[in-house]
């Protein structure tokens, strides 16, 4: 168990089983639709990683409900007339995100340009 002293460095105990559920419940969809309804659509994504990868990524780093907005934001974005490039799943989440304004976890623009 964690001393005081680690807790007050900053060290973060990992989640418990119970609290990787709703991750676990999330990505369950995601790998089902990447290993078999994925190959009959083809894999002509937009992106860089796909949107399925960025889902995953997404709810696996930053927890079910800030990584499922970020994944719902994404998948909105990929179509016909969207943006295309590489769109990583950012390190942090949006410092205006809370969880009572869930829609600020998503980049619902795309990514932008750097250069």
């Amino acid at each position: 168990m964690a001393s005081f002293a680690d807790c007050k460095q900053g060290h973060k105990r990992a989640p418990g089983p119970l609290a990787r559920l709703p991750r676990l419940l999330l990505r369950a969809p995601i790998l089902f639709y990447r290993y078999t309804l994925s190959s009959f659509m083809g894999r002509q994504c937009r992106y860089l990683p796909t949107c399925s990868d960025y889902a995953d990524q997404a709810i696996s780093r930053h927890g079910a409900w800030a990584g499922g907005w970020m994944a719902g934001a994404r998948i909105c974005r990929c179509h016909p007339w969207g943006g295309h490039g590489f769109d990583p799943v950012p390190d942090t989440t949006p410092a205006e995100a809370r969880w009572n304004r869930p829609w600020r976890y998503g980049d619902w623009r795309g990514p932008r340009d750097t250069g």
